[in-house]
């Protein structure tokens, strides 16, 4: 039982982020001083606005088992999406009306590309953010700075799901915990294994504290 829970909770976590948009990509100089924009640029926002295309592979290992693993080639410039996953590959363009037959894959491309460029989420999303303060990350216990994205009641996937998120003194994410809207689940996972990417930094490790999850990308490439 507690094994099918975990699954449960699993699957929830990977389809558990927004519909969000890459529209506004470009950050106002009068804005910088917000938070979000300095996660972005400490990502390498600016640089995203030069890649045509982005490609990676999302994987999902629980204890030693790997549980997914889902291919993706993202054209940036005209928001065309293929996923390759069990040696099939589908492609749709997004935009505001998503085909019946295609909205599963949608909703696979917006939880993977949440992990893989969160930073960026933070402002191209409709997330509220919270003041940031100061506190212990929960796997590490090291003192960050912490922030929270919350999600409204109304929309999106997941409705009402929230992170509190962890990062450093240079803007980067170390640590962040997951938070359900429904049942009050939470899993925390570490933000580590940076890598850079035609000037985009991504952490392509995600582990939690006892490692038996893990959420990882591999080969990523930036054109």
């Amino acid at each position: 039982m507690k094994k099918f829970l975990l699954l449960c909770f699993i699957s929830t976590l990977l389809i558990s982020c927004k519909d969000g948009s890459s529209e506004d990509q470009n950050i106002p100089k009068e804005s910088t001083n917000k938070i979000e924009d300095k996660i972005a640029l400490a990502n390498g926002f600016k640089e995203f606005e030069n890649i045509k295309n982005l490609k990676f592979t999302f994987n999902v290992k629980v204890n030693d088992t790997l549980r997914t693993s889902r291919k993706w080639a993202w054209n940036v410039e005209n928001n065309q999406i293929s996923l390759t996953e069990k040696d099939s590959t589908m492609t749709y363009t997004k935009g505001d009306s998503i085909p019946e037959e295609n909205k599963y894959i949608d909703q696979r491309f917006v939880n993977d590309s949440y992990w893989l460029l969160f930073p960026f989420q933070l402002k191209w999303s409709n997330a509220n953010i919270s003041e940031v303060t100061s506190a212990k990350a929960p796997i590490s216990g090291t003192e960050m700075q912490k922030l929270t994205a919350s999600y409204p009641s109304q929309g999106g996937y997941t409705p009402g799901d929230s992170y509190d998120v962890y990062f450093d003194k240079d803007h980067i994410i170390k640590e962040w915990v997951y938070k359900s809207s429904q049942g009050g689940r939470e899993l925390a996972t570490t933000w580590e294994d940076y890598q850079n990417h035609k000037g985009i930094k991504i952490a392509n490790m995600h582990k939690s504290a006892d490692g038996t999850f893990q959420l990882f990308f591999t080969e990523v490439a930036a054109e």
